[in-house]
């Protein structure tokens, strides 16, 4: 039974129907919605499943239990299932999904902390180990993986993998590229989000405080409606210890999905209409730019008339005034008191030679 911070009291009451219907509302509060009032580092309606319970006055949820012998495993979800499809009068929408949370695990060698898609009836039958996912052949999951299980082929044991239906990672990320242990006892904050559009996941993760890291550290195509389709799923993060005393430590946890408009995903009534509107609008572009190329090239020539113009106008002037030019020669030479006198005789050179005859 999962464990809660919730707290009831039975009804004083002599009637044994209104304590059977006390007892089915118990049952139920404590397998599908517990309510955290106050707490804002979670959202509201979890169900805790397994070993998972509350610790340090409820300020984070510890999914495993060191104290008790046999392998351990907790599994914190949301209380409502969601579809990754979303109906309407226009048909379906396919759901993105974004979810970040902080964790820790602690210096051991158990399986780590993985955050999961599964169907809506996974909770009726949570084991223990590996996640809880042991009995469950359709699932998709994101793990977090601190020990190198050489039979589901782990790289190592400080890697990050995708799960779709098997323990067996179809892509697997090594945490020691980014300088990280996932099972340091380090606080470490993460973020899964899911394109529907592009049919794309996204890993990133970093040490609690940091930012968002711009890019990812695991990226997978994957088409999760396809594997769904109208099912209703539930989402959540689990842990399981293995054969250690490995503790996994929840922090916060965000879920949030956004629906993607059906027409980024289906091609439009008549591709030839659209293609035809994009060829129009190009050839009025086209149009345009030759009409301003046109204009630039005769306001080009036009100045380049104009200067040619002022020069061939300047040169012109030149060649006029240097036509007729005025030479003084001394006419007559007399020696009066030590003094020279000149005599200006002015002569008009011309350009016509045949006065110079004359």
């Amino acid at each position: 039974m999962p464990h809660s911070c919730a707290m009831f009291s039975a009804p004083h009451s002599n009637h044994p129907f209104s304590t059977l219907i006390f007892l089915s509302a118990l049952f139920s509060a404590l397998h599908f919605s517990v309510s955290l009032p106050n707490k804002p580092y979670f959202g509201s309606n979890l169900v805790l499943i397994g070993d998972a319970r509350f610790t340090n006055n409820s300020s984070c949820i510890q999914l495993t239990n060191p104290k008790i012998s046999s392998p351990s495993s907790g599994f914190l979800t949301q209380g409502k299932p969601i579809k990754l499809f979303s109906s309407n009068s226009k048909g379906r929408n396919p759901i993105s999904f974004s979810t970040d949370f902080t964790f820790s695990i602690s210096p051991h060698n158990g399986d780590g902390m993985a955050f999961l898609v599964v169907p809506r009836n996974f909770v009726s039958k949570f084991p223990s180990g590996s996640f809880g996912v042991l009995k469950e052949s359709r699932f998709f999951g994101v793990e977090f993986d601190t020990s190198a299980d050489d039979n589901v082929g782990d790289v190592n044991g400080n890697h990050v993998g995708v799960d779709v239906g098997s323990l067996v990672s179809v892509k697997t990320s090594n945490v020691s590229s980014i300088n990280l242990v996932l099972n340091s006892g380090v606080k470490l904050h993460s973020w899964v989000d899911y394109d529907s559009s592009s049919k794309k996941i996204e890993v990133r993760l970093s040490k609690f405080g940091s930012s968002r890291p711009y890019n990812p550290l695991l990226v997978y195509k994957i088409d999760l409606g396809d594997i769904w389709k109208n099912e209703e799923v539930l989402v959540g993060l689990s842990s399981s210890s293995g054969n250690s005393m490995q503790t996994s430590n929840v922090y916060s946890w965000n879920f949030k999905t956004r629906n993607i408009p059906k027409w980024l995903h289906s091609q439009p009534m008549d591709p030839r209409a659209v293609s035809n509107d994009h060829s129009e609008e190009k050839l009025a572009q086209k149009k345009k730019i030759c009409a301003f190329g046109v204009l630039s090239g005769l306001v080009f020539m036009t100045g380049c008339g104009a200067l040619l113009a002022l020069i061939v106008l300047f040169l012109w002037a030149m060649f006029e005034n240097s036509s007729e030019a005025v030479l003084t020669f001394p006419a007559k030479c007399g020696v009066h008191s030590g003094d020279f006198r000149y005599e200006k005789i002015n002569v008009v050179v011309k350009d016509n030679m045949a006065n110079a005859k004359n």
